[in-house]
């Protein structure tokens, strides 16, 4: 990284060869017309990443993209099951192949920001991982599926990114997986990072410009503690993720919604509460009866700037302080939490204790 922070793809000490990873969405899909911005999956078309890439051209000369063929999904199909596997498939190819620059996964817009956190807390390779999708088709009328997969590329060949964890790609900017969200339906700037802002830009050179430090990958590296069990990244480990399910407060809600998760069994609830984080008075005593059940609770906010910090009625309650992740992150920190069982744990207290610990560092 040079002095005015600025780092250049043209000093590159060798070639890059960056594994381009299709998972499908409006990124692969084939629209009906030039304008077809909407409803384009209807056509049914949906290319594989070896064949859009070709299909694209040659998008950085100096650069060796290697297509690796996941599955094609619009990312409203999208599964935890399907997190696991991608995330397999990027640690076995790195470790297959240390010669690999970095890694790009083209996903759908919908849960991209998701699969991107799943990645950042689960992936534990040296290599940058930059996920990057598009709002319209390739061969659509002003599509960014271009631009959005160059930026990929800058982001993914800068030595700088791997410090930074996964880093989502769009519009011209990298955004850190922990605080990116979609923001619009079919804007071009559709991804945002509330109250945090982007991670750096992609100018129209390809250069990658950083505005702000480092956001490492959690409980990474030789030392670190294992928060989740690690033997969900192994290929031959059968690994089905707790069922955590995330609740909408609103005026009148009540406690059915909570109550019905608990019976189809959810290990963990997310409570999207009431601005600055609190459930509906009529849900309050259905929280109270899924923590004697067993059930952990984690009380976020349904507000982009929401911060639920610890506070006395949580305790009381035995609810967690979910801090200033999104409902949808926090859904997935938990899942991965409770796969570890704490042999130190007294009770169920501690074991919200610890969750609650590891959460708010995140």
């Amino acid at each position: 990284m040079t002095d005015d922070r600025t780092s250049s793809i043209a000093r590159a000490p060798h070639r890059p060869r960056i594994a381009v990873i299709g998972t499908g969405g409006t990124f692969a899909m084939h629209a009906r017309d030039p304008f077809d911005w909407i409803e384009y999956s209807e056509s049914g078309i949906v290319h594989p990443i070896d064949t859009l890439l070709a299909t694209l051209g040659e998008l950085a000369p100096d650069v060796d993209l290697l297509p690796v063929t996941f599955r094609s999904l619009g990312s409203v199909a999208i599964r935890p099951a399907d997190w696991v596997e991608l995330a397999r498939l990027i640690r076995s190819t790195a470790r297959r192949d240390p010669s690999i620059t970095g890694f790009i996964v083209t996903h759908g817009t919908a849960t991209l920001e998701e699969t991107a956190w799943f990645l950042q807390l689960v992936l534990d390779i040296a290599q940058p991982v930059i996920v990057t999708g598009a709002q319209r088709p390739a061969n659509t009328a002003g599509s960014d599926v271009l631009a959005n997969l160059r930026g990929a590329i800058a982001a993914a060949r800068d030595p700088a990114s791997a410090a930074h964890g996964v880093l989502v790609a769009m519009d011209g900017a990298l955004f850190a997986a922990r605080d990116v969200t979609k923001a619009a339906s079919f804007e071009l700037h559709a991804f945002e990072s509330p109250g945090y802002g982007p991670l750096a830009r992609v100018d129209a050179d390809a250069r990658v410009t950083w505005r702000r430090g480092a956001m490492p990958r959690p409980g990474t590296g030789d030392g670190a503690t294992p928060w989740f069990d690690r033997a969900l990244l192994e290929a031959d480990a059968a690994v089905v993720l707790p069922r955590v399910d995330i609740v909408m407060s609103y005026a009148g809600a009540d406690g059915v919604a909570i109550e019905s998760f608990v019976a189809a069994g959810s290990m963990g609830l997310i409570s999207a509460g009431l601005v600055p984080g609190r459930p509906s008075a009529g849900e309050a005593s259905a929280y109270r009866q899924a923590v004697e059940a067993g059930v952990v609770v984690v009380q976020s906010s349904r507000a982009a700037r929401g911060v639920v910090p610890p506070q006395a009625f949580l305790a009381r309650d035995g609810v967690i302080a979910g801090g200033d992740l999104s409902p949808q992150k926090l859904r997935i920190a938990l899942m991965l939490a409770l796969t570890l069982h704490d042999a130190t744990a007294h009770d169920a207290a501690q074991q919200r204790e610890r969750i609650q610990t590891l959460l708010l560092a995140l």
